[in-house]
Protein backbone atom coordinates (compact mmCIF):
# COMPACT_ATOMS: atom_id res chain seq x y z
CA UNK A 1 0.00 0.00 0.00
CA UNK A 2 2.88 2.36 0.82
CA UNK A 3 4.55 1.78 -2.57
CA UNK A 4 1.43 2.84 -4.46
CA UNK A 5 1.34 6.15 -2.65
CA UNK A 6 4.92 7.03 -3.52
CA UNK A 7 4.29 5.98 -7.14
CA UNK A 8 1.29 8.28 -7.27
CA UNK A 9 3.34 11.09 -5.79
CA UNK A 10 6.05 10.62 -8.43
CA UNK A 11 3.41 10.51 -11.15
CA UNK A 12 1.92 13.82 -9.95
CA UNK A 13 5.42 15.28 -9.67
CA UNK A 14 6.35 14.29 -13.24
CA UNK A 15 2.99 15.41 -14.65
CA UNK A 16 3.39 18.83 -13.03
CA UNK A 17 7.12 19.31 -13.53
CA UNK A 18 6.60 22.41 -15.65
CA UNK A 19 4.35 24.03 -13.04
CA UNK A 20 6.73 23.23 -10.17
CA UNK A 21 10.09 23.86 -11.84
CA UNK A 22 9.04 26.70 -14.16
CA UNK A 23 8.99 29.49 -11.56
CA UNK A 24 12.23 28.27 -10.00
CA UNK A 25 14.08 28.12 -13.32
CA UNK A 26 12.47 31.17 -14.92
CA UNK A 27 12.26 33.55 -11.96
CA UNK A 28 13.85 32.47 -8.66
CA UNK A 29 17.30 31.44 -9.89
CA UNK A 30 17.63 34.31 -12.40
CA UNK A 31 16.63 36.75 -9.67
CA UNK A 32 19.29 35.35 -7.34
CA UNK A 33 21.93 35.32 -10.08
CA UNK A 34 21.01 38.87 -11.18
CA UNK A 35 21.47 40.20 -7.65
CA UNK A 36 24.82 38.40 -7.42
CA UNK A 37 25.86 39.92 -10.77
CA UNK A 38 24.94 43.38 -9.53
CA UNK A 39 26.94 42.87 -6.35
CA UNK A 40 30.04 41.49 -8.10
CA UNK A 41 29.85 44.11 -10.86
CA UNK A 42 30.94 41.53 -13.43
CA UNK A 43 30.33 42.77 -16.98
CA UNK A 44 29.96 39.22 -18.28
CA UNK A 45 27.41 38.25 -15.63
CA UNK A 46 25.62 41.54 -16.09
CA UNK A 47 25.32 40.96 -19.83
CA UNK A 48 24.14 37.36 -19.27
CA UNK A 49 21.37 38.33 -16.88
CA UNK A 50 20.29 41.52 -18.58
CA UNK A 51 20.01 39.55 -21.81
CA UNK A 52 18.08 36.83 -20.00
CA UNK A 53 15.51 39.30 -18.68
CA UNK A 54 15.06 40.82 -22.14
CA UNK A 55 14.50 37.34 -23.60
CA UNK A 56 12.18 36.41 -20.74
CA UNK A 57 10.14 39.54 -21.52
CA UNK A 58 9.94 38.56 -25.19
CA UNK A 59 8.83 35.04 -24.25
CA UNK A 60 6.16 36.45 -21.95
CA UNK A 61 4.90 38.85 -24.63
CA UNK A 62 4.88 35.99 -27.14
CA UNK A 63 2.82 33.87 -24.73
CA UNK A 64 0.36 36.67 -24.05
CA UNK A 65 -0.05 37.37 -27.75
CA UNK A 66 -0.45 33.78 -28.87
CA UNK A 67 -2.12 32.27 -25.77
CA UNK A 68 -5.12 30.86 -27.67
CA UNK A 69 -2.81 28.99 -30.05
CA UNK A 70 -0.37 27.86 -27.37
CA UNK A 71 -3.19 26.35 -25.32
CA UNK A 72 -3.58 23.75 -28.06
CA UNK A 73 0.08 22.73 -27.89
CA UNK A 74 0.44 20.23 -25.03
CA UNK A 75 4.24 20.39 -25.14
CA UNK A 76 4.53 24.21 -25.00
CA UNK A 77 5.04 24.43 -21.23
CA UNK A 78 7.80 21.80 -21.35
CA UNK A 79 9.46 23.40 -24.39
CA UNK A 80 9.43 26.74 -22.56
CA UNK A 81 10.87 25.08 -19.42
CA UNK A 82 13.72 23.47 -21.38
CA UNK A 83 14.42 26.69 -23.30
CA UNK A 84 14.53 28.67 -20.05
CA UNK A 85 16.90 26.07 -18.57
CA UNK A 86 19.15 26.52 -21.59
CA UNK A 87 19.03 30.31 -21.19
CA UNK A 88 19.65 30.23 -17.43
CA UNK A 89 22.05 27.42 -16.57
CA UNK A 90 25.68 28.51 -16.44
CA UNK A 91 26.77 25.32 -18.23
CA UNK A 92 25.03 26.54 -21.38
CA UNK A 93 25.01 30.36 -21.09
CA UNK A 94 22.14 30.39 -23.54
CA UNK A 95 21.23 34.04 -22.98
CA UNK A 96 24.77 35.13 -23.83
CA UNK A 97 24.67 32.86 -26.90
CA UNK A 98 21.43 34.45 -28.09
CA UNK A 99 22.91 37.90 -27.53
CA UNK A 100 26.10 37.13 -29.47
CA UNK A 101 24.41 35.34 -32.38
CA UNK A 102 21.10 37.17 -32.75
CA UNK A 103 20.83 40.44 -30.82
CA UNK A 104 24.29 41.87 -31.53
CA UNK A 105 24.15 41.15 -35.31
CA UNK A 106 20.71 42.78 -35.44
CA UNK A 107 22.08 45.86 -33.66
CA UNK A 108 25.09 45.99 -35.97
CA UNK A 109 22.88 45.61 -39.03
CA UNK A 110 20.20 48.11 -38.01
CA UNK A 111 22.22 50.44 -35.82
CA UNK A 112 21.87 51.07 -32.11
CA UNK A 113 19.25 53.78 -32.73
CA UNK A 114 16.88 51.42 -34.58
CA UNK A 115 14.82 50.60 -31.49
CA UNK A 116 14.65 54.26 -30.45
CA UNK A 117 13.52 55.20 -33.97
CA UNK A 118 10.82 52.53 -33.82
CA UNK A 119 9.56 53.83 -30.47
CA UNK A 120 9.62 57.45 -31.70
CA UNK A 121 7.77 56.44 -34.86
CA UNK A 122 5.09 54.79 -32.72
CA UNK A 123 4.82 57.87 -30.51
CA UNK A 124 4.41 60.20 -33.47
CA UNK A 125 1.75 57.99 -35.08
CA UNK A 126 -0.10 57.59 -31.79
CA UNK A 127 -1.06 61.04 -30.48
CA UNK A 128 -2.32 59.77 -27.12
CA UNK A 129 -1.20 61.62 -24.04
CA UNK A 130 1.18 60.07 -21.54
CA UNK A 131 -0.12 58.83 -18.22
CA UNK A 132 1.37 61.85 -16.46
CA UNK A 133 -0.38 64.18 -18.90
CA UNK A 134 -3.66 62.33 -18.31
CA UNK A 135 -3.26 62.65 -14.54
CA UNK A 136 -2.56 66.38 -14.84
CA UNK A 137 -5.64 66.92 -17.05
CA UNK A 138 -7.80 65.00 -14.56
CA UNK A 139 -6.38 67.01 -11.63
CA UNK A 140 -7.13 70.32 -13.37
CA UNK A 141 -10.67 69.19 -14.27
CA UNK A 142 -11.32 68.16 -10.65
CA UNK A 143 -10.08 71.53 -9.36
CA UNK A 144 -12.31 73.31 -11.91
CA UNK A 145 -15.37 71.24 -10.87
CA UNK A 146 -14.73 71.93 -7.19
CA UNK A 147 -14.32 75.63 -7.90
CA UNK A 148 -17.61 75.76 -9.82
CA UNK A 149 -19.38 73.78 -7.08
CA UNK A 150 -18.21 76.28 -4.44
CA UNK A 151 -19.62 79.18 -6.45
CA UNK A 152 -23.01 77.53 -6.91
CA UNK A 153 -23.50 75.77 -3.57
CA UNK A 154 -22.96 77.76 -0.35
CA UNK A 155 -22.31 74.55 1.64
CA UNK A 156 -18.94 74.22 -0.16
CA UNK A 157 -18.02 77.74 0.93
CA UNK A 158 -15.79 77.56 4.03
CA UNK A 159 -16.97 81.04 5.10
CA UNK A 160 -20.64 79.95 5.22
Amino acid sequence: MGGGGSGSFLKVLVNNLDVLAGPLVSLAYPLYASVRAIETKSAVDGQQWLTYWVLYSFITLFELTFAPVLEWLPFWSYAKLFFNCWLVLPQFNGAAHVYEHFVRPMIEQNGSKAFENLVNKFKSSNPRRSILEEVEVERRARIQRESEAREVNPFFNPDY
